[in-house]
């Protein structure tokens, strides 16, 4: 069976935004608009379709991208696939929209027009642009209050420092806000309030904004032209573009992020989502458009790039796993290359192993249509993968490639888990490492002193949902312990230490002597080991041996026993028995060895220090300022953003637990913060001693 839509009517989006820019109801619309949805769902009334999870609908805040498909007629009535993922706004979740936003060719960036461009915005385009991912920004809730949308244009070049260009302005605005003008068409688009949004009438330009329709007419020209030196010569010369040219233009500087186009709206009042679609088509990449992916061969390590065409070998990416409560475990699945067949074996490039793939799946939000094939560019959700995890690539066997591996950020904050009973014991292992194979920024680990079952996350809210989803997915009850940091510890400077291994107690016995340089090492590197022996004072096939030694004691240092990061081991000498050596000798002496030199060379505690942001009306900035200077925090500078004050820190997380609380108190529940993972520092000796107290 051949493909039904061609792929270059394809659009993989997703829709990026703070967390209560509307990008649910926006979604939805779409959706709606698609002809996907019957009736729309609201996120006030906990009803949205994208929101399939229980404690999305309860907190009203969208966690996992779910994927959806759905089609789009062009302007001139040609049948588009669109791919839409949905990714969440809050900032525990980034590690979800870095994941999505790597199977996307292009993004819709929301912005709420009372509050422009806010903390979680900039992180999600940082990421979108580390990426290149060509974006289209809609300046939504134009219906509310305080609404701005030229305010808004202007901040895009302030805190994103992107270029925004409209391609429409707004007709009228807060609760007078009608519809838009198209800048290209040079009309305007007023909607009919009691269809639904289905229905608007294209008329003139109201006079009052004729001219601010011709200046910013003018300046998106101008962003066009620049793209082509033959039109800008053109334009130079008093020739005004055609439309069409003008739309060819404005596609190549959105491709090649050169700048990015604004649209308005309000997607709760049902007005502009449709010009928006147009614009998604218009200007956004099909798989065609964007550069081949990148991997190795999985064999020969050799650079292979896939090409998005049926004809290539197979190629998919695994970026996200979900457990759905009737099918089990379905993986979401990025074809870049290739086409395939539901039944066909594939091999996982990156673990080595088998991957039979069972039933296959589009999805939309939380029904799904059952497909026997797929092709490049088709985003699919697989039942019965066994071993594939969230970056894993699948290959036929005979052309086996890794693409890029995906990075994910160590976790910052630790909790405890006990389950309640002995039936909830069993539950909780496996309710745990399902989580942690949907999600690898969440870890678990047992304490190996204590016993307890210690999670690992990207702050409270993602471990407040990761345990709630225990409980109500998998039916575990448990107690949770209080918030814990997760420390490391290194060392301050060098030191040399000779040891040697030696039991002899007849028959054989184990000998081993190594002569080892420990210093500091390079910030972020964990553990550098080199190999200094000359003249073989310890033969090559024990040096495995001392490595293993070393990396086993890297897991608790000497201090409080949490990890030790950033040292360099240089194994410069040592001594063998041709007898009583082995690797397991080589092992005992590298453990003990390293053990003591940490001891001997000035360890420290380091703990994670967050970057804080807090956004807060004037009235309240000195006691936030001051508040945070009681945490240790170091105040970076603070700028005024319109009514508000920014106050931007480095706070360590420990000083950080229950903060939400006390911000909502200071300030009557105006102020608003983000917090993101920075690096980590020395801790002050006094909190050290604290510390190692409280660990001894």
């Amino acid at each position: 069976m051949a493909r039904e839509i061609p792929i270059h009517l394809y659009r993989n989006f997703g829709i990026m935004a703070h967390i209560d820019a509307g990008k649910t109801t926006t979604t939805e619309r779409i959706l709606y608009y698609t002809g996907k949805n019957h009736k729309m769902g609201e996120t006030h009334d906990g009803a949205s379709t994208m929101d399939w999870m229980e404690q999305e609908q309860e907190r009203g805040i969208t966690i996992t991208s779910a994927a959806t498909t759905t089609s789009w007629k062009s302007r001139d009535g040609v049948q588009h696939r669109f791919n839409i993922i949905d990714t969440p706004g809050h900032v525990d979740f980034t590690i979800e929209v870095e994941r999505s936003l790597r199977v996307l060719d292009g993004a819709v960036a929301l912005l709420d027009a009372n509050a422009g461009v806010e903390p979680q915005t900039e992180t999600v385009w940082r990421q979108a642009d580390k990426y290149h991912v060509p974006r289209l920004i809609f300046v939504n809730k134009m219906d509310k209050i305080g609404a701005d949308f030229y305010r808004c244009v202007e901040m895009i070049g302030s805190r994103l420092g992107a270029k925004g260009v409209p391609v429409q302005i707004p007709v009228g605005a807060e609760t007078e806000f009608k519809g838009v003008v198209d800048l290209i068409e040079m009309n305007a688009l007023i909607w009919r309030n009691e269809e639904l949004g289905a229905a608007w009438d294209v008329v003139e330009i109201p006079e009052d904004l004729k001219a601010t329709a011709e200046k910013f007419r003018e300046q998106m020209i101008e962003a066009a032209v620049e793209m082509d030196d033959d039109a800008m010569e053109a334009y130079l010369n008093g020739e005004v573009p055609n439309n069409d040219t003008i739309r060819r233009l404005l596609r190549k500087g959105v491709l090649d992020t050169k700048f990015f186009l604004v649209y308005c709206g309000s997607a709760f009042k049902n007005k502009g989502v449709q010009p928006l679609l147009d614009g998604v088509i218009d200007f956004l990449p099909a798989p065609t458009d964007i550069p081949a992916i990148k991997g190795i061969d999985a064999k020969t390590e050799e650079p292979i790039e896939r090409h998005a065409d049926d004809n290539e070998p197979l190629s998919l990416l695994a970026f996200k796993i979900a457990n759905d409560p009737h099918m089990g475990t379905l993986t979401f699945c990025r074809i870049y290359s290739g086409h395939l067949e539901a039944g066909v074996t594939l091999e996982n490039t990156v673990k080595g192993k088998r991957e039979r793939v069972g039933r296959m799946f589009q999805m939309h939000s939380n029904s799904r249509e059952q497909i026997t094939e797929a092709f490049a560019g088709d985003i699919v959700a697989i039942v019965g993968l066994k071993d594939t995890t969230t970056g894993d690539t699948l290959a036929p066997t005979n052309s086996q490639v890794i693409l890029e591996r995906m990075v994910f950020p160590d976790p910052v904050i630790d909790i405890s888990v006990e389950p309640k009973s002995k039936a909830d014991q069993e539950k909780m292992g496996l309710a745990l490492n399902r989580l942690a194979a949907e999600d690898p920024s969440f870890r678990v680990k047992t304490d190996e002193e204590s016993g307890q079952t210690i999670i690992s996350g990207m702050g409270e809210l993602h471990l407040d949902i990761l345990v709630d989803r225990m409980k109500r997915e998998f039916k575990v009850e448990a107690n949770i312990g209080q918030p814990q940091v997760a420390y490391r510890e290194t060392i301050t400077r060098k030191t040399e230490k000779d040891y040697t291994h030696k039991k002899q107690s007849g028959g054989s016995g184990q000998f081993a002597r190594i002569k080892i340089t420990v210093e500091p090492g390079e910030v972020g590197k964990g553990l550098e080991f080199v190999n200094a022996i000359v003249g073989g004072a310890v033969p090559k096939e024990y040096v495995p041996g001392v490595v293993k030694g070393v990396e086993s004691v890297m897991g608790a240092g000497p201090l409080i026993g949490f990890p030790v990061v950033d040292v360099k081991v240089t194994l410069t000498d040592g001594a063998y028995h041709d007898v009583d050596s082995s690797v397991l000798a080589f092992e005992i002496a590298g453990r003990a060895g390293f053990r003591e030199a940490l001891r001997e060379a000035g360890p420290k505690i380091l703990e994670p220090i967050m970057k804080v942001e807090v956004v807060t009306p004037d009235d309240y900035m000195g006691d936030v300022i001051g508040d945070l200077n009681s945490r240790r925090g170091q105040i970076q500078g603070t700028e005024s953003r319109g009514v508000v004050q920014v106050v931007n820190a480095f706070v360590p997380l420990a000083n950080m637990f229950g903060y939400v609380n006390s911000l909502r108190s200071m300030s009557q529940g105006r102020a608003q913060y983000t917090m993101t993972f920075d690096h980590y520092e020395q801790v002050p000796q006094a909190v050290a001693d604290e510390v190692q107290a409280k660990y001894a």
